[in-house]
Parts: structure tokens; sequence; C-alpha cells
């Protein structure tokens, strides 16, 4: 059962407004990571061109990021415990940074996997140390809202980076797409290094607002073997929810350029703008799906209901993209690929809910490393999967009918796992 939460003191807002800074730090670190990841998919037409890459061969670059990105999770989530958020988020940075810089210096299938998985392994900490950054800086009843505002910086990287790369690129060649951008990730590790602290080592934060960040009580920490966290039920939930829908984000992540040169004929010029307004449209998504449930909550649902109708919401809102491949028009397949993106992030919104939902704080921390991996490990065969359906059949059109099923399956499996929705029974 969940442990109790003790109800904290009545504290007022302060006038500080520190740990904000603190969440800009985070958000515009998560943007940067997907700058940094979605480079390649941007550049990926006029890579192919110029190399002569199979379909087949980015698939395996794609599938090595994926087998890095999932173990990191779990090495990154146990080393930010050990080594705190400061150092965790910088040593992750640093890596990813040398590792995607280093991306200007390849050209074959084989070294731009090379330098895929040190970039993956990097970035596999992002998420943990976020996540303990926001624990150190924001009370309870702050966290939510600075954990949903660090997120939203996924969107605004996906973004800005079809805004910015073709622009370097066309200006300086593609190579100086992969040092332009990783010089903005070295600004922001300079700024991290210099403003981030522990609450009570910044000396410029105000009694008021140190009062009010540490107004809930510490839980000790509590190390729970992996199998104790396997053997539920609400574990696996996660882990196969994870596993069925993590892929269809990223296949949309490092495909979708592909698709809008082949389908459409555009070049670096042009796809920035479809590719804008589909993020632009997840992110829509993502604050709708954790509003529609909060708001069935707040009317009185129980906490089955809310989560596994938004989920149903989101599902329905995915699965016309099953249509994309046959619309001649360029827009409608953008709107189309767009509502899938909003679904997903919905969907996700409330999946990421799962584990502070069904387990105490002692565990969601291996729920998560766990669904995480889960979820690494469908996108590694899905990767697999794209490149050769792209090599067989030269069409996107059975992946978007994946993309329109998968989170059907994916509720299908949570409401399995745990009909009820209730609590995980975990013993320390």
């Amino acid at each position: 059962m969940k442990d109790a939460v003790a109800t904290p003191g009545v504290i007022p807002q302060p006038r500080g407004r520190y740990r904000w800074l603190v969440c800009f730090l985070l958000f515009s670190a998560v943007a940067l990571s997907y700058v940094d990841r979605q480079v390649l998919g941007v550049l990926k037409p006029l890579l192919q061109d110029r190399y002569g890459w199979t379909e087949v061969g980015y698939g395996t670059i794609v599938f090595w990021f994926q087998a890095a990105y999932a173990s990191g999770y779990l090495v990154f989530g146990r080393l930010v415990d050990r080594i705190g958020a400061r150092a965790g988020y910088a040593l992750a940075v640093a890596i990813w940074t040398i590792a995607h810089m280093a991306h200007a210096a390849a050209g074959s299938v084989a070294s731009f996997a090379i330098a895929r998985i040190p970039l993956a392994l990097g970035e596999s900490g992002a998420f943990p140390a976020s996540l303990a950054a926001v624990a150190e800086w924001f009370p309870q009843r702050e966290r939510a809202l600075a954990i949903g505002l660090t997120n939203a910086g996924a969107n605004v990287g996906a973004v800005l980076t079809p805004l910015i790369v073709p622009a370097v690129t066309l200006a300086w060649g593609w190579r100086a797409a992969f040092l332009v951008t990783g010089l903005f990730t070295v600004v922001w590790l300079a700024a991290w290094l210099a403003l981030y602290r522990r609450p009570r080592e910044v000396a410029r934060l105000s009694p008021g607002e140190l009062a009010y960040i540490e107004a809930d009580p510490v839980p000790p920490p509590v190390r729970l073997p992996w199998r104790r966290v396997l053997a539920t039920r609400e574990t696996w939930a996660y882990i196969l929810g994870r596993f069925v829908i993590d892929p269809i984000w990223w296949t949309f992540l490092f495909w979708l350029p592909d698709f809008f040169a082949k389908r459409y004929g555009l070049d670096l010029k042009g796809f920035g703008p479809p590719l804008v307004l589909v993020y632009i449209l997840a992110d829509m998504g993502s604050v709708l799906g954790g509003w529609g449930s909060s708001r069935l909550l707040a009317r009185g649902a129980g906490l089955n209901r809310a989560r596994k109708t938004a989920f149903l919401v989101c599902a329905l809102v995915v699965a016309p993209v099953a249509l994309a491949m046959d619309t001649g028009s360029l827009w409608g397949a953008a709107v189309l690929i767009g509502l899938a993106c909003a679904g997903h992030q919905g969907f996700s919104v409330n999946l990421y809910a799962l584990p502070s939902d069904l387990f105490p704080r002692w565990a969601a921390g291996s729920v998560i490393g766990l669904g995480g991996a889960a979820g690494g490990i469908g996108s590694m065969a899905m990767a697999q999967a794209a490149g050769w359906i792209l090599q067989t059949t030269g069409s996107y059109r059975p992946i978007f009918l994946m993309a329109a099923s998968a989170y059907f399956v994916a509720l299908a499996l949570i409401h399995w796992m745990t009909p009820r929705y209730a609590p995980a029974r975990l013993t320390r």
C-alpha cells in the first residue's frame, strides 16, 4: 500500500523564485536533448542520398541508439541516487554533447551507429536527473506542475529542430548542424554548473522560499530488489504499456522528415513547417491529456475511471493516423500525424502517472526505470521492423496501421494487469 503522506504545514507562497529558475534550466535541458537526438532524423533524406544508406541501415543506427538508451535508463537511475542531481545531470550532458558533436566526423552507417551509443547513454540520464532535481527544489504541491513544465521541453525541442537544422545546413553544411546544436548544450552545461546547488547551498535563496521548499517531510530512502518490483502486476501494467507505445513515438521522431520527403517531395527547405505543426499538436495533447483525467478526478470520478477514460480517448485520437498515407494533402497528413502525436502524449502523461498512483515513493523510481528500459527495448524492435518494412514495401502504410492500433493494445494490457487500478502490495 502507499505510504502515508503527511499533510504539510500551511506555508504561504514565498516571494523568492529561484526554484523556477531551476525549472527553466531543466526545461531547457530536455528541449536541447530532443534537438540533439532529432538532428539525424531531419538530415536523413540528405545523408541517405549522399552516402547511399538503405532503410535497413538507418534502422540499424536507430536500433543501437535505442539499445544504449534502454541500458542507460537503468544505470543512470541508480547513479543519480548516489552522486546527486547536479553531478548526475552534468555527467549526462557532458557525455551526450561530446557524442553529438562527434557525429560531424561520421559518414557511414557504422560510424553514425557508434556515435549514437554514447549520445543515448548520456541522454538516458536526463529523466532521472530531472526528477531528482525537482524533488530537491519543489514541495509536493508544486512537483507535478514542475515536472509538467520540464517535460514540455520535449515538444519545444522537436519544434525547434526542423527550424534550426535546415538553416544551419544550407548555410554551412550538414556537419555544422551537429556542431552548432552541440554548442547550445555546452552553454547550458556552464549555466547548470554555475547556478545549480541544493537549496541550502544557495546563498541567494530567501529563508521563506527555503522553508516552502522543505515543507514536506522527506521519507527515508529504501532500496527495493528488482525481483520484488517485478513480482507485482502493477509493475507489468507500466512495463507493457511503455513497451507498446514508446516505439510509436520514437518512429515518428526519427522517420517523419523522411516520410514528408518521400511522400510529398519536400526537401530541407520544405518539411520544417509541417513538422512544427505536428509537434505543436503534440504539445497540446500533452496538456489536454493531463487536464482531462485531472478534470474527471475533480468531478468525483475514481482513479481507475479517470485514467482509463483518458487512455481510451487518447487511443481514439490516434486511430485516424491509419489514413495518413492515403491523403493527397500534405497538410491533411500533417494534421492526422499531429493528432496521433497529441494522442500519444496525452496517453503518456497518464501512463507516467501510474508509478506514483499505484506505488509508494520508495518504489516508484524502480518501476519508472523498468518501464523506460521496456520502452527502449520495444523501440529497438520497431527500428529494425520499420527499416525492413520500408526497404521491402517502400510504403509507410504498415507503420501507420501499427500506430493506429497500438494504443488500444496498450490499454487492453494495462486493464488486464490492473483491472481495479489499485495500489500495489509491496513490503519493504
